[in-house]
């Protein structure tokens, strides 16, 4: 042997050094790897370390990890493999890596013919293909140490009881015995008891077998004397519940196969028994599929011997079937009757021909009714629900169950936070107070259809409350569900309107959020319209609120109760760059508990919505207001300005020699163009608050006066006033995708005014500048001089008139356009009110003449 060859066996087997046989076997192993077939006669090795083939350490890892990966499907040698590569790597020392780990490698992957005792020490002998019973080898004692280090809590519980004698049987092995029930069959460790009565109920025996160790050999010679497997308690019981299903599985297959061998089964009959096959078939399907979730190689066979590895066990455990899991899946199979749907179940026989049946079904459910009327009794008179059972047709929510309803407190509610500018988060806040009361009211108890009793009815069910006596009166059950039930609406009703005064915050809404109290919405209008024309970041809180204020104390609603007055707030909504005060600001009514559960804050978004819209028509009629009473006040005065000449020809003009006949013109178009649009502003703001507004609070109030319904009855009142106001008030479409397509038009004409609105001034301004610089030229040729230029002067210059006339044109001939599209799209409109409003708009047949003269033009 080379002192090379020594060298390297003496550092993989250390052993080596003192075992002469084990020395020579490692060498004459590396002998016979290294040699090729092809010099299998020359005496000196031919070795694949240094070869350039494959250099890639990368890739010999891969073919090391495959072969790990073969031999331990578990997947744990490959894991502890990747491990120490990565510490071989990041060692230094080592600078022939890659043949290092070839040549473990071709070792490994050799064929090898040597005995057992060949195989290196360092390196653990392949697991065997079958258990064999062959002597013990020198390297069994230390690879047994080394599992024994592993053996987990279970194991070793296992193993102390096998010494006392004790041992407990496998789950795998009960869990096979456990299908075989289910299936009517008796296993080989649990069997059905014979009866000669098929009808009989069958007990369940227990057999016994004796336990061999983990080599295959029994403890005892004597089979009589062997150990025997101990079923423990829990583990029986839990058999017992499953085998219920397998005894109901034969008595059925048995009456199947009894009437398939009958002669002169009628037709119905033979009908219930092709069902029941179908049925029994898919009982058969399922039991195949908890089949295939056993798994395919238990770690343990009939004798107790470890087949699989730690992860393997654990991995079944986890993914596997085991008879908890089948107590689970089979407890859903049963049928649960219990509570009302129990006394249900028995009053299904109270309607028997059989006097004997009937009688007895009655005395019965007297008896069995007592503690569902008991609860329903306590229900009513105290507002509890002791259901411990869930047994009732009333259900809470556990998560609400802890919550109760708050009693109003007002403290703050309408006070100052901040003089900072306006954010979205005293909104968010606000919204999540507001949750509370319809949320209890709607969520925290629910109807259990599947719990009512037949002989209560789901009519009566649903109101909720109720008084019973006892089950032989139906009559008088009913009539006191009634009593109670108008009793406790009555209650509600004047809890609402009397104590939390929910009459008089609806009242509210509809004067200050629908603008009905028409002196405060100009007086707002009038103190907030040059502070909304400015940018809306420029605004703050406190200059807002003052002016609230103002408008209150200056109008009819300074008389409304103080309580009112604190809950109303002006707001501002979430801003962009660029957009002004108009477009942000809103007004705001702050609701608590219980009166939340009406007004809940879809309601209250439903109510900002129709204020925004409801604000915007009423600017664009103050705005037109305003320009109308300036324009008639002025056109007697300096809107008839003297002729003047004009030194050069402006575009789209003849050179003009008298000014005002031109003017004159443009002025007469302008008040003719301002009357339609009065009148266009005018029908719809007297649509939205006579037809709809109105005509939708007289439906709410009537309701509201009759004091009938409860409090369900109240909030779908309630949601449909708001409904009706917001589908028409917007004149929203049903058709999908296309609901806002007519508020959107409106919304362009309510554009086209401000901007002809704007462009009226302009000329209203220039006239106004022309008639005072030619005061100031008559003055000055008298020799006084009264006027010094200004800025307004060289804007509104008699070259830009002619912008000014074309801006006035498209503006008003855009506002007919559209007014004219507005018309037709209501004329096709699904609501009537809606369609009435485009009658109003064009009473005369305005604008489809004017649509006709338009195309023969």
């Amino acid at each position: 042997m080379s002192d090379a060859l020594e060298s390297l066996v003496f550092s993989l087997v250390p052993r080596a050094r003192q075992d002469e046989r084990l020395k020579r076997s490692a060498a004459s192993s590396y002998i016979r790897v290294g040699t090729t077939p092809g010099r299998a006669n020359a005496h000196t090795p031919y070795s694949h370390i240094g070869q350039t083939a494959e250099k890639d350490i990368g890739h010999l890892a891969d073919l090391i990890k495959r072969h790990l990966l073969q031999t331990s499907p578990s997947g744990a040698s490959t894991l502890r493999f990747t491990n120490l590569l990565s510490r071989l790597l990041d060692q230094p020392v080592l600078s022939r890596k890659h043949a290092s780990l070839q040549f473990l490698h071709t070792l490994t992957s050799s064929p090898i013919s040597a005995p057992a005792s060949s195989f290196l020490p360092a390196l653990a002998p392949p697991p065997p293909a079958k258990p064999s019973s062959k002597a013990a080898t020198p390297t069994e004692p230390h690879f047994a140490a080394r599992t024994h280090k592993g053996k987990s809590k279970a194991e070793v519980l296992r193993e102390y009881r096998l010494r006392l004698g004790q041992p407990h049987i496998p789950e795998h092995l009960i869990l096979r015995d456990t299908l075989y029930l289910l299936q009517g069959i008796s296993g080989k460790y649990v069997q059905f008891s014979v009866s000669k009565d098929a009808e009989q109920n069958k007990e369940l025996v227990f057999t016994e077998d004796p336990v061999r160790d983990p080599f295959l050999r029994p403890i005892s010679t004597n089979l009589d004397h062997a150990q025997r497997y101990f079923v423990p308690a829990p583990m029986r019981a839990l058999i017992h519940r499953l085998a219920e299903v397998g005894h109901l599985y034969q008595r059925v297959d048995a009456f199947v196969r009894e009437r398939e061998g009958r002669v002169g089964v009628g037709m119905i009959e033979q009908s219930l028994c092709h069902h029941l096959q179908t049925q029994l078939t898919a009982y058969y399907r399922l039991i195949a599929v908890l089949e295939s979730q056993m798994s395919i190689a238990p770690h343990t066979d009939e004798s107790g011997k470890e087949n699989n590895s730690i992860e393997d066990r654990t991995r079944e455990e986890e993914t596997g079937l085991t008879l908890k899991r089948l107590d689970v899946w089979i407890e859903d199979w049963r049928l649960h009757a219990h509570g009302g749907a129990l006394v249900n179940l028995i009053h299904g026989y109270a309607e028997n021909g059989d006097p004997f049946i009937r009688k007895f079904t009655n005395q019965l459910l007297e008896e069995v009714s007592k503690p569902f009327f008991a609860t329903l009794h306590k229900w009513l008179f105290s507002g509890e629900l002791y259901d411990p059972f869930s047994e009732f047709f009333v259900a809470v929510d556990p998560e609400l169950a802890h919550l109760q309803y708050m009693q109003p407190s007002l403290q703050g509610v309408g006070q100052l936070a901040s003089d900072g500018g306006f954010t979205g988060g005293d909104v968010e806040d606000a919204s999540e107070e507001h949750a509370g009361g319809l949320q209890l009211w709607e969520q925290k108890y629910r109807f259990r259809k599947e719990m009512l009793p037949a002989f209560v009815g789901e009519t009566f069910g649903r109101k909720h409350l109720a008084i019973a006596l006892k089950y032989s009166d139906i009559v008088g059950l009913e009539r006191s569900i009634d009593t109670a039930y108008q009793i406790a609406s009555q209650r509600l009703f004047d809890v609402f309107f009397d104590k939390y005064k929910l009459l008089d915050h609806l009242l509210a809404l509809k004067h200050y959020l629908l603008l009905g109290y028409g002196d405060f919405a100009d007086q707002l209008m009038d103190t907030l319209g040059p502070s909304l024309s400015r940018p809306a970041n420029a605004l703050y809180r406190h200059n807002l609120t003052a002016t609230l204020e103002s408008a209150l104390r200056s109008s009819n609603a300074q008389s409304d109760p103080p309580d009112v007055l604190r809950r109303l707030d002006a707001r501002m909504l979430e801003y962009s760059h660029g957009e002004i005060g108009w477009d942000v600001f809103t007004l705001e009514y702050k609701v608590d508990a219980p009166i939340d559960t009406v007004l809940d804050p879809t309601a209250m978004m439903k109510y900002l919505k129709l204020f925004n819209h409801l604000w915007k028509v009423k600017r664009i009629e103050s705005t037109l207001s305003a320009g109308w009473m300036r324009i008639a006040g002025g056109a007697k005065t300096f809107l008839r300005v003297p002729g003047i000449l004009f030194s050069t020809r402006l575009p789209g003009y003849i050179l003009a020699h008298r000014f005002h006949l031109e003017l004159e013109y443009d002025w007469h178009q302008i008040r003719l163009v301002m009357a339609e649009m009065i009148h266009f502003i005018r029908q719809v703001e007297a649509y939205c608050h006579l037809e709809v507004i109105e005509c939708s609070w007289q439906d709410l109030s009537h309701f509201v006066q009759k004091k009938e319904g409860d409090l369900d009855a109240l909030i779908e009142n309630h949601r449909a006033y708001l409904d009706r106001m917001v589908k028409k008030v917007l004149l929203l479409s049903p058709k999908a995708g296309r609901e806002e397509n007519l508020l959107n038009q409106v919304r362009d004409v309510f554009t086209m005014v401000l901007n002809f609105r704007e462009a009226t001034d302009d000329l209203y301004n220039y006239c106004l500048t022309e008639s005072a610089r030619r005061d100031a030229e008559k003055d000055a040729a008298r020799g006084v001089y009264t006027r010094m230029e200004t800025a307004e002067d060289r804007r509104y210059t008699a070259e830009s008139l002619p912008d000014i006339l074309s801006r006035v044109r498209e503006y008003g001939a855009a506002f007919s356009d559209r007014v004219q599209a507005i018309v037709q799209a209501l004329a096709s409109h699904p609501d009537l009110d809606c369609r009435f409003l485009g009658i109003r708009l064009s009473f005369s047949d305005f604008y489809k003449t004017k649509k006709e003269q338009q195309l023969r033009a």
